[in-house]
């Protein structure tokens, strides 16, 4: 095994007046290292498009996932899927983009636009062969993997963008290709490659998109282990148990609440330096413990953190606010959300007697729920989580 991961993000807009997205993406993990992304676009727009492009990414990721053929996998959407009445097709097509254990990708696709790989912030033109599947023309590519490379997976109406406004014949993707070498070198994540895309991709069309837009992003990076403390053991003696543990593990260490971050301090022998900057919003200031990377106030800080998480895999709005903010959410944002790829959280069941005034939102209820939804978030992200409780 390498010490490398993939980090995959995406997001569409729909066509115009549609309230469904006629493109669809689905993720299918396949053991611990291997994970098969299919981009499928279906046919047309609206409803009919929508559940054509959902069942077909969801017929081949599954059987792709299970170790099937890519042969397999047409016959048995063309066997599956209703044949529509205007075009006489029974499919949408498709972008597939197999990691073999963080190793190698293998591509194939079928009549969405090309895979764009940007290798040393360059394109890179990728080998391609090409096989009849059904009497449908396939490309396959198998790639051995690099850290930085991008894969740019896309859904038609990305080219499309700008017909007969911006562009004659629309953003071409060659121009697309260009776009991501200008854009390459920033470092972000997978997710806010996709969303840049796509956001040009909108303004191109005005702001009403003549056609569903996908943009799929999968960045090839280094491990990067996290490691964050959240709340004391519900048990005094296991404190040094606990505090031993989670800083005996590799990568940076974040430190959330009071109580908790005077229990470090203690452990380390340092003492906790109150921070003195506060920037009037509605997270408390952070603090300072030599050996500890960063140290924050607990459950306020933690909600803020899981309002971003929320967003991010969603409409991924508020980007600018935690990549750019100073307070302690925004700090922990960038640490889990961007540097991150295998987390491991310490949550601590003590229950904080500040946390039983019944005029605060606050109890213990909500500090689980907390580190429960985030964790389901950053799985989402593509993050390896892992849950520790004392």
């Amino acid at each position: 095994m390498n010490d490398l991961c993939v980090d995959i993000g995406y997001k569409s807009i729909n066509h115009e007046g549609e309230q469904l997205c006629g493109d669809h993406v689905d993720v299918v993990e396949q053991g611990e290292n291997s994970v098969v992304v299919v981009l499928a676009d279906g046919l047309g727009s609206g409803v009919k498009a929508s559940i054509l492009s959902t069942l077909t990414s969801r017929i081949i990721s599954t059987m792709m996932a299970e170790g099937l053929t890519v042969e397999d996998c047409v016959e048995t959407i063309a066997a599956t899927l209703p044949i529509c009445s205007e075009r006489g097709v029974a499919y949408s097509t498709f972008t597939i983009l197999h990691i073999v254990e963080n190793r190698e990708v293998e591509l194939i696709q079928y009549d969405n636009p090309l895979v764009i790989m940007i290798r040393d912030d360059v394109n890179f033109d990728y080998p391609k062969t090409e096989i009849n599947v059904g009497g449908k023309k396939i490309f396959k590519s198998v790639i051995k993997l690099k850290e930085n490379d991008l894969f740019v997976a896309m859904s038609d109406g990305c080219p499309h963008a700008g017909i007969g406004k911006e562009y004659n014949f629309g953003w071409k993707r060659e121009n697309i290709a260009d776009f991501m070498e200008t854009i390459s070198p920033a470092g972000y994540t997978a997710k806010t490659y996709s969303t840049i895309l796509v956001d040009e991709c909108n303004r191109l069309y005005g702001g009403k998109p003549g056609d569903d837009a996908t943009a799929c992003v999968v960045k090839v990076r280094k491990r990067m282990p996290m490691n964050i403390l959240f709340g004391p053991p519900s048990n005094r003696d296991d404190a040094n148990r606990m505090m031993a543990l989670f800083f005996s593990k590799e990568g940076k260490h974040i430190v959330c609440g009071g109580t908790t971050a005077s229990i470090a301090a203690r452990y380390l022998g340092k003492s906790v330096k109150a921070g003195i900057t506060y920037d009037g919003g509605d997270v408390p200031p952070v603090a300072q413990i030599d050996g500890v990377d960063l140290v924050t106030e607990g459950v306020i800080t933690m909600s803020k953190v899981l309002e971003y998480a929320k967003d991010s895999i969603a409409e991924n709005k508020l980007y600018e606010k935690w990549s750019y903010g100073h307070d302690g959410a925004c700090m922990i944002c960038r640490l889990l959300f961007e540097e991150a790829t295998d987390i491991n959280f310490f949550v601590g069941r003590a229950v904080n007697p500040a946390h039983q005034n019944p005029d605060l939102p606050i109890n213990f209820n909500i500090k689980m729920n907390i580190v429960g939804e985030l964790s389901e978030c950053l799985k989402q992200m593509g993050k390896k989580i892992k849950v520790s409780y004392f």
